[in-house]
């Protein structure tokens, strides 16, 4: 090859490496993307890990996800990369409306239209010139997560100061959105597709009950034949009869009764516990900003009741958080073995207290252990001042095929 030729070979091979590079990066960190949303054990650890290879691509400190709860319409912070100290506390990222909510309620904050925009969560903290409490930031990008046509929430990777996006960043951001809204709408039609084979066994179990019900009747009515043909005879053999049929009425309408509330009533939307735990969660974070972390093991199923009593437990120990602790992260721990016994546990790094101290008159712990000796358990709890606060309901359960 002449030598001419063979330079300009030379730069052209130059020209592409810088490109090849790029998009073996690119490739690198679709495929470290798609391995934590798919390998991760639940929808927020996923999260994370996506907003820590987000940041890191850009070359940003900070991120967080919003999500859109489903059943309530509420915007809740589900994930959450290395915030600065304003935003850590609760109240500022409670889920009301700011300006990349609002755009994206909209309709104006597309999958087209990325950019940086200034966040009005941080703009007091800026205006204030209190930079420690921001970390400097001031500006994040705005990356809102669909499936299909289907808005599921927003993703904010912050900044010091605005620059603009390339376009091959625009493209990789657009794509990684795409990744994360596939594997959050796949989380929810598998909890969905729990709950539908839930609802249909209690409709199964409904039935069969219903069903018990003609054998009760035919007992009842034998006895009724039996006294007609005594009554003119022998009377007290009737009367026996009529009784022992009444007695048996009343047993049957009360089971009856008791066993169809049991199955058609329950947690919220029919939900089993670990999903109304979920929606609760969820629920709190969107109204007050601090952020819960579920951990659920275990997948044998509960009673109804017991379900019924551990969410209760659950709702007012949030409560409690909500009033007293002033608390930045809660922890909610559900274990569900094949052993004797189902342990919920509820955790906050708030203010603490003294159990020793508890007022004669609190309600709240009161009702909470009165709930868990329904069940023939106990509540134990566990607390310091400014160490936080542990609330632990440990419910007995009978070993499978126990009456």
């Amino acid at each position: 090859m002449p030598e001419d030729e063979l330079a300009s070979a030379t730069a052209r091979g130059r020209r592409r490496a810088p490109v090849e590079d790029r998009r073996t990066r690119e490739l690198r960190i679709l495929y470290a993307v798609s391995e934590a949303l798919n390998s991760a054990a639940d929808v927020r650890l996923a999260l994370e890990r996506t907003l820590a290879l987000v940041t890191d691509l850009l070359g940003l400190p900070t991120g967080w996800v919003w999500l859109l709860d489903p059943e309530s319409g509420q915007f809740y912070n589900a994930a959450a990369h290395n915030l600065p100290p304003y935003l850590q506390e609760p109240v500022r990222m409670t889920g009301k409306s700011c300006w990349c909510i609002g755009d994206f309620r909209d309709g104006t904050l597309a999958p087209r239209n990325i950019s940086l925009i200034e966040c009005s969560r941080l703009q007091p903290a800026v205006e204030a010139g209190a930079i420690e409490a921001t970390g400097g930031l001031r500006y994040h990008a705005s990356i809102p997560l669909y499936f299909r046509d289907k808005p599921l929430g927003i993703m904010n990777i912050a900044a010091p100061s605005w620059r603009e996006l390339s376009r091959s960043e625009l493209r990789l951001l657009s794509t990684i959105a795409n990744q994360i809204g596939i594997a959050i709408e796949r989380a929810r039609l598998a909890e969905e597709s729990a709950r539908l084979a839930r609802a249909e066994e209690r409709a199964r179990i409904a039935r069969e009950i219903h069903d018990t019900l003609v054998q009760g009747l035919t007992a009842i009515g034998l006895h009724i034949e039996s006294a007609l043909n005594h009554l003119e005879s022998e009377p007290e053999r009737a009367r026996e009869r009529i009784e022992r049929a009444l007695a048996m009425t009343r047993e049957s309408l009360e089971e009856a009764r008791r066993s169809v509330t049991n199955l058609r009533t329950g947690l919220p939307s029919g939900k089993p516990l670990a999903e109304a735990l979920g929606m609760l969660a969820r629920a709190f974070t969107a109204e007050t900003g601090v952020r819960i972390a579920l951990q659920v093991s275990g997948g044998r199923s509960l009673p109804l009741r017991v379900e019924n009593e551990l969410y209760r437990i659950a709702q007012e120990a949030l409560a409690n958080v909500r009033r007293h602790a002033e608390a930045s992260e809660v922890r909610i721990a559900l274990r569900v073995g094949t052993g004797q016994q189902v342990v919920l546990s509820v955790h906050d790094n708030g203010r603490g207290f003294d159990p020793a101290a508890i007022p004669v008159g609190c309600h709240g712990l009161l009702g909470m252990r009165e709930r868990a000796r329904l069940l023939g358990g106990r509540l134990h709890v566990a607390s310091r001042p400014s160490r936080g606060t542990t609330l632990t309901a440990i419910v007995p359960l009978l070993a499978e095929g126990e009456p």
